[in-house]
């Protein structure tokens, strides 16, 4: 089964500094019948505009996973962490029994466009912790590149729970496949462009929940970025 939600029906909030669109019920959006997908709690699609930004605020119990694609986010917590993501970049943050962080743009005038997910972890009362990454923006060319997972793929960012996050970057008429393991879920969303999942049309801005699928053969009818997750 594969349930395809457009862009166009996604909620969608501007708030002067911030520009977004949330997948699943979150902040003043309320749908009890939207709160998750498997062990995927939040998906958010943001433009972060100059100078804007989230300031210190508590999580719990949760595993955050912050990507960037056009611009910079700078980042600070209660655990003396500090640093900026670019482009290429993947963050991890594992907010357990408590954690306090702020995140901005980190220039004052152009825009920053990111996604930010939240996956329930398998454990509460986790210990707080936080890391990033650079991956080499080549190596998710024509290839679905594990960034994020248990700790069980090399070179990844690893999270509390039994989930995969893969990048990807596909040249118009390149395909990869994926295959699911008998009881997961799978997410699609498609930052950019056009494809083909097992024959169903995605367009930029789409998001496809997947489930009792043995594999996702997945084509590129316009260049194309995405995000796939492979979730409990």
């Amino acid at each position: 089964m594969i349930n395809v939600i457009q862009s166009s029906q996604r909620y969608h909030a501007e708030h002067g500094w911030l520009d977004t669109h949330w997948h699943f019920s979150f902040g003043d959006y309320r749908d009890p019948s939207n709160m998750n997908w498997g062990a995927l709690r939040v998906f958010n699609d943001d433009i972060i505009h100059g100078g804007g930004g989230f300031d210190l605020h508590p999580h719990r119990d949760m595993e955050i996973v912050t990507i960037v694609y056009k611009g910079e986010l700078r980042h600070q917590d209660n655990l003396g962490n500090t640093g900026v993501i670019h482009p290429g970049e993947v963050q991890v943050m594992t907010a357990g029994r408590g954690i306090v962080h702020a995140e901005h743009n980190n220039s004052p005038t152009e825009p920053t466009h990111l996604l930010q997910i939240w996956i329930i972890p398998r454990r509460r009362g986790n210990t707080p912790r936080w890391e990033q990454k650079q991956f080499d923006p080549q190596s998710r060319v024509g290839e679905l590149l594990p960034v994020v997972s248990s700790g069980d793929v090399p070179q990844t960012l690893a999270i509390d729970q039994d989930a995969t996050i893969y990048l990807s970057k596909l040249s118009s008429g390149r395909q990869v496949r994926h295959a699911l393991a008998a009881g997961r879920k799978a997410y699609l969303f498609v930052v950019d462009g056009k494809i083909e999942l097992n024959d169903t049309s995605l367009s930029a801005g789409d998001q496809a929940r997947i489930d009792h699928e043995t594999h996702l053969d997945i084509a590129a009818k316009k260049d194309a970025d995405l995000i796939l997750l492979d979730l409990p």
